[in-house]
């Protein structure tokens, strides 16, 4: 009896035992590990480096004009008398007062005559005209050397061969010795032009003004 008591425990013990075993112990389930093989370095794929693409910019140049009004002053030498656009002007020899028209784009001055003639004096060239101041004043007849002729160019005419003398200009108090080209016309708005050989260092133009000398004052010779 204690024999078949001693094997009875014996056997209750070992099932106990199989019953506590975890389960990754228990031979029936248990399965052997399969090894892992070292790899290769030279067998691996090359790393590639991945720069991303910087965002494009895009740049608009807006362009804006502006402009600009610039105003100079030009100063004026007190040893220059100030012209408007027309003025009167007293011619010599004739001593007429002529309406002049103050002509910038001009190189020399212009007269306008009624009937030109040239002619020759001591072997030398001269012109005879007449110079009136109106259609009511008698006019004035006059003769002076030729200097040399000079060919003008107008739109819608023909070119001119007009002859150039010397003639005595005075503006206001101002007189000038200047050349002066002749051109026979009948009609004409304005019988004197002055141009820049007359104004060169001796005025400045005020186009927004006429008259502005008055009456011209010939100089006075003391004998």
């Amino acid at each position: 009896m204690p024999l078949v008591s001693l094997l009875l425990i014996t056997q209750w013990l070992t099932g106990c035992e199989l019953f506590s075993r975890p389960a990754s112990q228990s031979p029936a389930t248990t399965e052997p590990e399969t090894p892992v093989e070292a790899t290769d370095p030279s067998q691996c794929p090359p790393i590639e480096t991945v720069v991303c693409a910087e965002p494009e910019v895009k740049v608009v140049e807006r362009v804006i004009e502006r402009n600009y009004e610039k105003v100079v002053e030009v100063p004026v030498a007190k040893d220059r008398m100030v012209l408007g656009s027309e003025e009167s002007v007293t011619v010599e020899p004739g001593g007429l007062t002529l309406r002049a028209l103050i002509d910038t784009g001009a190189a020399t001055s212009s007269l306008s005559v009624l009937e030109m003639v040239p002619f020759e004096r001591d072997g030398n060239q001269w012109v005879r005209f007449q110079l009136s101041a109106g259609e009511e004043a008698k006019p004035v007849k006059i003769e002076l050397p030729i200097k040399r002729h000079v060919r003008v160019s107008r739109p819608g005419f023909d070119r001119q061969r007009r002859p150039v003398v010397d003639m005595s200009l005075t503006v206001g108090e101002v007189t000038h010795m200047v050349e002066v080209n002749l051109i026979q016309r009948d009609e004409f708005e304005f019988p004197l032009l002055v141009g820049r050989n007359f104004l060169k260092d001796a005025a400045v133009v005020d186009v927004s003004r006429k008259g502005v000398q008055g009456k011209p004052q010939l100089p006075s010779f003391s004998k």
